[in-house]
């Protein structure tokens, strides 16, 4: 029987390293007699923390030792069990096995999903059940009875919304119990609460035979309070708190709360739940016991932190209506010395700083060095940045396996079912490095790669057939087809590998169906890679545990939810690396830093959202409810992430960080920052010379800019033939001339493109390419062709819901003008024809969208526009000549269609854009009288052959050199601007 009357409660206080000061003094008590060491038995918040406390035992031990049982009680919040070495033995009722995580969370999915109204999908079941699970869990944990939602009288203060949800989580938790019982099973928490209380009665009644420390734990559940109370009063047992909070005075201890219950309304007031010290007052309130109960634990290691560092800790973070006593505070107690500020302009800047300072931390023989941050992505390019240096860095904290290659190609597999193959899902699942390793790899890429070509532009028809179709031969012209071809042989076996996909698509089978197919496909498609190595076998465990359980899981699963659903599911589950990395640097995240202390502690992502995080809303419960209750609030989790951080500040040498703009914006500092910087005043000390390394790191000694570009190839390779769409480009930009046609660089569409004007106009000219060729030439038939061309399964439906009615007025406009030009006595002679004339020692190439004759014999260019023509402005300046440039040729008899050389007399845009509330418009950049200062059309083509012959005999048979951006104020896709290193030269005075 325990005989204390006074229980045995220690603090290891923040400046002090808290695994050594524990191994130290557990050591210092037992370690003369190795048998009662390795008898005693050490209960700690968390495995992480096991093996935190061990790493402790083995730097203090200086050689072979006989470690304590280490024992973590396990935490519902991280899917953690009690360790097994606290299930009672003996006789005794047995306690029932707790359900399993998975299977817990696909029941509860099933019957949010089933009374839900109106339904919802899977994904969303699953979301909402593990929310359900949460809230049960903290009423468990807090012992709060099911029937104790019965006794609530808030109907009317809830909106309706926080009504509706009251109402579904009433009636879920009540059919909850009846599904346990069904099972023979009970739910984690409530597993661990019977196994403490079973535990607590037996140390109550027989001491252990070696000695209990309960160490770190500072979680406020009834039934750990009531086992820490009986460790405590044990004879050979003790309780150790981390970082309690003695240096404060009573007025600011119970400034914090709870406080008293109103006399009117019987409320007691949660107090600040984000203060970081609150956790541990509500466990001291729950153990009967209070502050003066607790006794300095006298040891400590090299790694402290001088003392004062307490109090300026506590200062910090005093309640906020008790921070006016900073201005009162001595120099001492707020000078924060060791602890220095490092706040930079963006992430990629901190990442860079931090890696410094923890090089230049473990260049000094013996120091440890620590970056503890919330942030992942902070972690990893600060791992990145020391690998620069051969300084291998192991984050411990992991990386969800949604971002690992496992996780990213099981979510590129549901995206591709879900999305029917569009082309960048399919592409992303095609392209990853896991697919068809080894000796199929380079074919493989191959064909995706011609694929990749194929598919630049609009998006083809969905599902496998649509790929079928875009690789299907074409008539008339075609710039691919050897392409098509190609790809065509490998798509065969790429298709067969896919078919089964699609099959869950179009069958729309069960979830746990869903699941195989997708774990099948991922095997074929990487010869079982996929489930290789550490991240692969996790992967592989957490799919046979959904699948296994997908059976009692939601029923109505949408495969288009697939994706969100893995990547919720696998993003819950971190992987660790295999440690091996720099023995004196670790990159923690705020779980695994607890209990850990360094030589020199980084406190990285000092951002509001990062550090504290924003806490997950409750969809169930309004705050008012959980209140009322008695369940933690949410801004207990920022109580935490508070006391993770002033823990952390108890190191010798601490470095604060973080970045004045984040991925998405401008940041606003986190509230610990500001209460450091509040309360140390003058004494704030700035690490800026880690930002001024940082910076001249990537500093470059000196800096030559290029210069414009000007090229000047040999006469040889000039080209000798250029079409009339090139002349402008040739004449503004002479150096996206060159790299167009001499260094055959040609710009990609984007994939999944909109259906731009280049799409528009294509289509266009098919349509009166097709009505020409027939031969009839009949203005009605138009029309016909233009909605055959919309019913073709290769154009996409938006395409056709969006633009087909603007077409379809505009080529009802282009045959109302060819029948009245018709008979006025003008003629179609050809159209979409070829032709090409000898001009100025160079082949001028050009395709005429229409050549009509005039009445009185001439002939009459015509292109067709989708969006506004040329000014008559620009084309007088001697640019958008093609009109003009494909008269020359029609005058010169360079059109076969034409039987001779003819006198070009009338040139016309027929623009299909709108203008006066109608689509379809003429213009002209000429006029015979030269009016609105035009171009007398008489002499339009003898200007356009004196403008060609210019820029022909400069560029093409001269040896003027390709100049960049002759004339930047003509309009230019700027295809070429990266590669001419635009914004390097553009605008300097020796540019």
């Amino acid at each position: 029987m325990g005989d204390r009357t006074r229980p045995a409660l220690f603090n290891i206080p923040a400046h002090r390293a808290f695994s050594d000061a524990l191994a130290a003094g557990i050591i210092a008590q037992h370690g003369g007699d190795a048998m009662a060491l390795a008898q005693g038995m050490i209960l700690l918040p968390t495995n992480r923390a096991i093996r935190a406390v061990s790493d402790a035992f083995v730097r203090r031990s200086g050689g072979g030792l006989l470690l304590p049982r280490l024992v973590a009680i396990g935490d519902p919040d991280l899917g953690e069990q009690a360790g097994g070495a606290l299930d009672p033995l003996g006789e005794g009722e047995a306690i029932p096995p707790a359900i399993a995580r998975m299977r817990r969370q696909m029941i509860l999915a099933r019957m949010v999903q089933q009374a839900s109204s109106p339904p919802i999908d899977a994904a969303q079941a699953i979301k909402l059940g593990q929310a359900l699970g949460a809230v049960l869990d903290q009423m468990q944990v807090e012992r709060v009875p099911v029937t104790a939602l019965g006794d609530l009288s808030l109907s009317d203060e809830l909106s309706g919304h926080w009504q509706r949800s009251l109402d579904l989580f009433s009636i879920l938790i009540r059919r909850w119990p009846e599904e346990l019982a069904r099972l023979g099973l009970i739910d984690l928490a409530d597993r661990r609460n019977r196994l403490f209380d079973r535990l607590a009665a037996r140390w109550g009644e027989e001491s252990p035979s070696g000695f209990v420390i309960a160490a770190g734990i500072a979680t406020t559940a009834p039934a750990v309070a009531s086992l820490l109370r009986q460790i405590a009063i044990l004879p050979r047992g003790s309780v150790v708190f981390a970082g309690l909070d003695q240096e404060m005075d009573d007025v600011a201890w119970d400034a914090i709360g709870p406080y008293p219950a109103d006399p009117i309304t019987g409320r007691a007031p949660a107090g600040h739940e984000s203060h970081p010290q609150y956790a541990l007052k509500r466990l001291l309130d729950r153990m009967s016991a209070t502050r003066d109960d607790v006794a300095l634990w006298r040891w400590g290691s090299e790694h402290d932190a001088r003392a004062v560092r307490n109090r300026n800790i506590s200062n910090a973070m005093l309640p906020p209506r008790l921070t006016s006593r900073w201005r009162d505070l001595k120099t001492a107690d707020r000078s924060l010395a060791g602890v220095e500020a490092l706040e930079v302009a963006t992430p990629g800047e901190e990442a860079q700083a931090i890696a410094i300072a923890l090089r230049e931390a473990i260049e000094t023989p013996g120091r440890t060095a620590a970056l503890v941050t919330p942030d992942r992505q902070l972690a990893t390019r600060v791992s990145a940045h020391l690998a620069r240096w051969g300084i291998a860095a192991d984050d411990s904290a992991g990386l969800p396996l949604s971002r690992l290659p496992p996780g990213t190609l099981l979510i590129a597999l549901a995206e591709a079912v879900a999305e029917r193959f569009a082309p960048v899902a399919m592409l992303t699942l095609l392209k990853h490095p896991l697919v068809m390793r080894g000796d199929q790899r380079l074919p493989w890429l191959e064909g995706v790669r011609g694929l990749d070509l194929l598919l630049r532009g609009p998006r083809p028809p969905a599902g496998l057939q649509g790929i079928d179709i875009l690789l299907a031969a074409r008539e008339g012209e075609d710039r691919q087809r050897n392409l098509r071809a190609q790809v065509l042989q490998w798509w065969q076996t790429a298709r067969a590998l896919l078919l089964p996909l699609e099959q869950v698509f179009t069958t729309a089978p069960s979830f746990s169906a869903q699941l195989a197919a997708i774990r099948e496909q991922a095997g074929i498609l990487t010869g079982d890679a996929v489930w290789s190595g550490v991240q692969g076998r996790a992967a592989a465990d957490l799919f046979a545990e959904m699948e296994q359980a997908a059976a009692e899981g939601p029923q109505q699963a949408d495969v288009r939810s697939l994706p969100t659903l893995l990547d919720h599911m696998l993003g819950g589950l971190s992987i660790r690396p295999v440690q091996g990395g720099h023995p004196r640097i670790a990159i923690l995240g705020l779980i695994e830093a607890q209990l850990v202390q360094a030589d020199v502690m980084i406190l990285g992502g000092l951002n509001e959202g990062t550090w504290p995080g924003l806490p997950s809303p409750d969809p169930w419960l309004a705050p008012r409810i959980r209140r009322e209750l008695g369940l933690p609030g949410l801004e207990s989790r920022i109580g935490r992430a508070a006391h993770d951080f002033a823990s952390a500040l108890g190191a010798p040498h601490v470095l604060i960080t973080r970045a004045r703009r984040g991925t998405g914006g401008p940041a606003v500092a986190s509230r610990f920052w500001l209460r450091l910087k509040a309360m140390a005043g003058p004494q704030w000390k700035s690490a800026d010379r880690y930002a001024a390394l940082a910076q001249a790191l990537d500093r470059p000694t000196s800096h030559k800019p290029s210069r414009r570009p000007a090229p000047v190839p040999p006469g040889s390779v000039r080209p000798k033939l250029i079409a009339v769409t090139d002349v402008d480009r040739l004449k503004a930009d002479p150096y996206a001339f060159y790299a167009k046609r001499i260094l055959r660089l040609n710009r990609l569409d984007p994939i999944d493109a909109d259906a731009g004007p280049a799409w528009r106009g294509t289509a266009v000219h098919e349509i009166l390419q097709r009505w020409a060729e027939a031969g009839r030439r009949d203005p009605a038939d138009l029309e016909a062709r233009a909605r055959a061309m919309f019913d073709r399964p290769d154009v996409h439906p938006l395409l056709k819901a969006l633009w087909q009615p603007r077409l379809i007025e505009a080529i009802r406009w282009i045959a109302v003008e060819v029948a009245a030009d018709q008979a006025a006595g003008r003629t179609i002679l050809a159209v979409e024809t070829d032709g090409r004339a000898d001009i100025a020692g160079v082949t001028l190439t050009g395709k005429a969208d229409r050549i009509d004759r005039m009445p009185g014999g001439s002939l009459a260019i015509v292109d067709y526009k989708t969006g506004k023509p040329p000014s008559a402005k620009q084309v007088k300046a001697g640019y958008s000549l093609q009109l003009g440039l494909l008269g020359l040729i029609a005058e010169q008899g360079g059109f076969p269609a034409i039987d001779s050389a003819q006198t070009a007399g009338c040139f016309e845009y027929w623009s299909l854009a709108k203008k006066n509330d109608a689509f379809g418009y003429r213009d002209s950049p000429v006029d015979p009288m030269g009016k609105r200062d035009k171009i007398v059309t008489a002499d339009f083509t003898s200007f356009v052959h004196a403008r060609f012959e210019e820029v022909a005999g400069a560029y093409l048979t001269g040896q003027a050199p390709f100049d960049a951006q002759v004339n930047p104020e003509v309009a230019s896709y700027g295809d070429y601007d990266q590669l001419m290193r635009l914004e390097e030269w553009y605008g300097r005075d020796d540019g």
